[in-house]
């Protein structure tokens, strides 16, 4: 049985981590072990740079190696083993973020974390992204309320998050084969059922490529 790696995208505010949950167990119920995980963070070091990354203001190519100094940890220390036994790894966010927030976002230029990128994880693709959008003004609507104590992400504001939403649905349509960019604008149970619809399809289709391998 082959590993399988899940990928959840969207700005700040989009309800991505909140289906977290459901996608675990949907994969539980099916008999896969399942790794739900994070960027950045993931392991003891990769938490430690979390809290540098998220709170303390430095150069946008400084950011962007702290975060890929941590996922150098998270791909060596969970992601690659997990998917070696067979696992399905569930990532809140991976390198299309860096790419939204530090290329978009910040300004900082694509070719170097494209460099980085393939040093860090040259082989490594998710094979499913799910894009979580909303208009930038719901999303911050939905930060507003329920986030208390706010990084210094969340603290940004329109402009920096029209240009992160630009970049991942950039993104979303360069790597179409592995996106699904869900409405999450939506309610809970139409989100869910989408989420659902796309992860029938997927397991169908590499459970067709398995019986064509055969």
């Amino acid at each position: 049985m082959s590993g399988l790696f899940i990928t959840l995208e969207g700005i700040d505010g989009a309800g991505k981590s909140s289906h977290m949950p459901f996608l675990i167990d949907y994969f539980t119920q099916r008999g896969r072990e399942v790794i739900s995980t994070r960027e950045p963070g993931g392991t003891p070091l990769g938490e430690a740079l979390r809290d540098i990354v998220l709170n303390q203001a430095m150069h946008p190519e400084t950011e962007a190696l702290l975060v890929f100094a941590s996922r150098r940890e998270h791909v060596a220390a969970v992601i690659a083993p997990a998917l070696a036994r067979g696992a399905v790894v569930i990532s809140d966010r991976f390198t299309d973020a860096t790419y939204a927030y530090q290329c978009g976002g910040r300004g900082l230029d694509a070719q170097r974390v494209a460099i980085l990128e393939n040093w860090v994880h040259e082989h490594l693709q998710p094979d499913l992204t799910f894009l979580f959008d909303a208009p930038t003004a719901v999303a911050r609507e939905r930060l507003d309320k329920n986030t208390v104590n706010q990084d210094k992400f969340e603290r940004e504001r329109g402009a920096f998050f029209e240009r992160v939403r630009n970049t991942y649905l950039t993104r979303a349509a360069q790597f179409s084969k592995r996106t699904c960019v869900i409405d999450s604008s939506r309610t809970l149970a139409q989100i869910r059922d989408d989420l659902a619809q796309h992860l029938a399809s997927m397991v169908a289709q590499r459970s067709l490529n398995v019986k064509d391998a055969q």
